[in-house]
């Protein structure tokens, strides 16, 4: 069969999939146990493509190796657009932290969207003798090794967030690693460490209730949940940290069948339903086309290499 005449079966045969697609229920595989930021995404975002796909969108759990174990069975997957993956900041802190990994990060994948941003909350136990967040690194700066860091896990985007406020501040806080924040944050109460880096929805409602003191958001700006807190940066120049949220398919994802689940991704960011429930959790909705958000997983690859090298970490 003559080449040109092969790519025009190929274009035609891509065009009919696309139109066709979804032909079945869609899958979202979510490297993370049920209950935290997330399945909470995946699960919202999940409910409202259903809807304008037309046919059911279920999320399953497959934790494990910091998501690598969801990302490793999409990566192999069919690429018809049926099995998908909602991936965290680990998915490129990974590319650097693990030495060797069964899928390659970028080459593996097709982007499909950002779903959504979340900062970090720097809290301390009320002990502390520091009022803000000036204070705070003067008294790190002037006891190095002293204070700890709880880590809800390591290698996580709130870990190398601490990474971060390290490097940037010139300062050596020691970390105490834990398996999750919520363990993390019951030692932070207690007074068995002293500082961590937390989601909003983790630890906001501690804060509202006065049983811990927040320095600083990793945001660029205050969040409107905590307007008395302010961001890092204004403090450390240039410092940010977010943690983001993303939908993948395989590799060789159809242009048709990738543009039609993005455009369905970013209805769902737009409904009131999902914009509510992100806002009580402090998570702001992207939608960013694929090809942006193909571009922005390459370079935060290269964003995270210097702080994971810097950092030691080892997975665990």
């Amino acid at each position: 069969m003559p080449k040109a005449l092969f790519a025009l079966l190929w274009m035609v045969a891509c065009a009919a999939f696309g139109q066709s697609f979804p032909s079945k229920p869609i899958r979202i595989l979510v490297g993370a146990p049920p209950g935290g930021t997330t399945d909470t995404v995946a699960r919202a975002v999940a409910a409202e493509m259903s809807k304008s796909l037309g046919l059911p969108v279920v999320v399953e759990n497959r934790a494990g190796a910091g998501g690598n174990m969801a990302a490793d069975l999409v990566a192999k997957s069919a690429p018809d657009g049926h099995t998908l993956l909602v991936s965290f900041t680990s998915h490129t802190i990974n590319a650097t932290l693990y030495p060797k990994l069964p899928f390659d990060p970028v080459a593996d994948f097709t982007p499909i969207t950002m779903l959504t941003t979340s900062p970090s909350l720097l809290i301390g136990h009320p002990s502390l003798p520091a009022n803000d967040l000036r204070e705070l690194i003067a008294l790190l700066k002037k006891n190095p090794g002293k204070y700890n860091f709880g880590i809800g896990a390591l290698g996580s985007s709130l870990h190398l967030a601490g990474e971060k406020f390290k490097i940037a501040t010139g300062t050596y806080v020691v970390n105490i690693p834990y398996r999750g924040s919520a363990p993390a944050l019951q030692d932070l109460l207690a007074g068995q460490v002293e500082l961590m880096f937390v989601s909003p929805a983790v630890g906001g409602a501690q804060l509202k209730a006065g049983k811990v003191r927040a320095f600083g958001v990793t945001s660029p700006k205050r969040l409107a949940q905590f307007p008395d807190v302010p961001a890092i940066g204004e403090v450390v120049k240039g410092f940010e940290s977010n943690a983001w949220f993303g939908l993948f398919g395989p590799a060789n994802l159809p242009a048709d069948v990738t543009r039609k689940l993005y455009e369905s991704a970013r209805a769902a960011l737009a409904s009131p339903e999902v914009r509510k429930r992100f806002e009580t959790e402090s998570l702001e909705p992207v939608g960013n086309p694929p090809e942006e958000f193909a571009r922005f997983v390459r370079d935060d690859i290269q964003r995270w290499a210097k702080v994971v090298k810097y950092s030691g970490a080892k997975p665990e």
